[in-house]
């Protein structure tokens, strides 16, 4: 049975969970900082992803892949380059608009689709560029002038959602190159078991760190459990669906498809922070609709 479409779902759903999740992530900013609000999403994800991974051997997903040199390498890469675009995300976010720089970061799209090329040898279609560029115009027309929100001091959130952007790039193409890696199991368990690994060594080389230089922030966010468990919920879902994308198509395909997070993160920021919708923004969403638009029907 052909399961490539399941990459389709996969992503919407990753998108609509990644959404709640930096929202949730972007209130912690106030209580334990960049920092602490970027170490939530590993330390209370881990336990969910072994939990994932322990349903799907269960059910029957078949004995763990072998986890080779390749593999690892392709996981280190991956999850450092995460950790470091969620921490420069976080520390715009706490600069501009929800909406907007969750916008920023999402120009990642046309380097996915450039280091899946250079890397993987992933293939796109000139439709397929299309739609790349289409949707990342959308997000663009969507963050608005940096330079005229809040003067001068708007040109470096404008900058951290940029850099943030080429780190998940960097990010997606480790993950997917890590799935790739491996030489058995199912589509499900190779990337259940690669978000297992990736979320491990980022709550190890985080909370290594916090030991060594801030133990008092590790403290907050332990003791911050009952608000940081949903962030970890919400992110290791996310990164279930992410990761499922990852194994079934181009990297490629899965972000520009993602870039539905920002018409999930336009939702809360209306009713979670205020933030009033612009005709710009809306023409910018409109631009993100016809671009996944064209990447469905270019992907058929």
């Amino acid at each position: 049975m052909d399961w490539t479409w399941v990459w389709i779902p996969a992503t919407l759903f990753a998108a609509a969970a990644q959404a709640g999740r930096n929202a949730v992530q972007r209130s912690l900013t106030t209580t334990l900082g960049t920092l602490g609000a970027t170490q939530v999403r590993f330390l209370f994800g881990f336990p969910f992803a072994l939990l994932f991974l322990a349903l799907v051997l269960a059910i029957g997903g078949g004995p763990a892949p072998r986890a080779g040199t390749g593999f690892l390498l392709f996981v280190l890469g991956g999850a450092v380059a995460q950790v470091t675009a969620t921490a420069l995300m976080l520390a715009a976010m706490r600069e501009r608009s929800f909406v907007v720089v969750t916008a920023w970061t999402k120009t990642e799209p046309i380097q996915v689709a450039l280091f899946g090329f250079a890397v993987l040898g992933d293939p796109l279609s000139l439709m397929g560029v299309a739609a790349v560029l289409l949707a990342t115009l959308g997000v663009v027309l969507m963050s608005g002038n940096p330079a005229s929100a809040t003067g001068r001091g708007s040109l470096r959130p404008a900058l951290l959602g940029l850099v943030s952007g080429a780190f998940f790039a960097l990010s997606a193409i480790g993950f997917r190159g890590a799935i790739l890696a491996l030489d058995s199991g199912s589509f499900f368990l190779q990337a259940t078991w690669t978000l297992a690994w990736s979320l491990g060594v980022q709550t190890l080389l985080l909370v290594i760190w916090m030991v060594l230089f801030n133990r008092a922030l590790l403290a907050a966010c332990l003791a911050a459990w009952r608000a940081s468990i949903w962030g970890g919920l919400l992110g290791a879902s996310a990164s279930q669906g992410w990761f499922l994308g990852f194994a079934l198509t181009a990297a490629a395909n899965v972000r520009t498809l993602g870039l539905v997070e920002v018409l999930f993160a336009q939702l809360l920021s209306r009713r979670l922070f205020s933030h009033a919708t612009s005709r710009r923004e809306l023409a910018g969403i409109a631009l993100i609709v016809l671009g996944v638009g064209l990447l469905l029907v270019s992907a058929r």
